[in-house]
């Protein structure tokens, strides 16, 4: 595009639809999903207030599945949501 090009207002119209699809395509996609499929060490103990320590026993007794990647660990979201829905006490009626 250069600087003496003119934009129309069906060129502005056309842009609109096109960024707000994309926008309904995002969340579509994102619903209900968190933003990051895996998360660090850190962001586990800060979100869900594990210690590392707990993380490492849970990761010993193969209660939480992990990935190592150097230095860091990640663990896939999925996994912590299974991992709570398998360890649920269920409620008495």
């Amino acid at each position: 595009m250069r600087k003496e090009q003119l934009i129309t207002l069906e060129d502005l119209d056309n842009f609109k639809v096109e960024l707000l699809d994309g926008v309904k395509q995002l969340l579509k996609e994102c619903k209900g999903q968190p933003a990051k499929q895996w998360i660090k060490t850190s962001e586990l103990v800060k979100s869900y207030k594990f210690s590392p320590g707990k993380l490492q026993k849970m990761r010993d007794q193969g209660l939480l599945a992990f990935t190592r990647i150097g230095g860091d660990i990640y663990y896939d979201q999925d996994d912590i949501k299974a991992m709570f829905e398998q360890l649920k006490t269920p409620a008495l009626k």
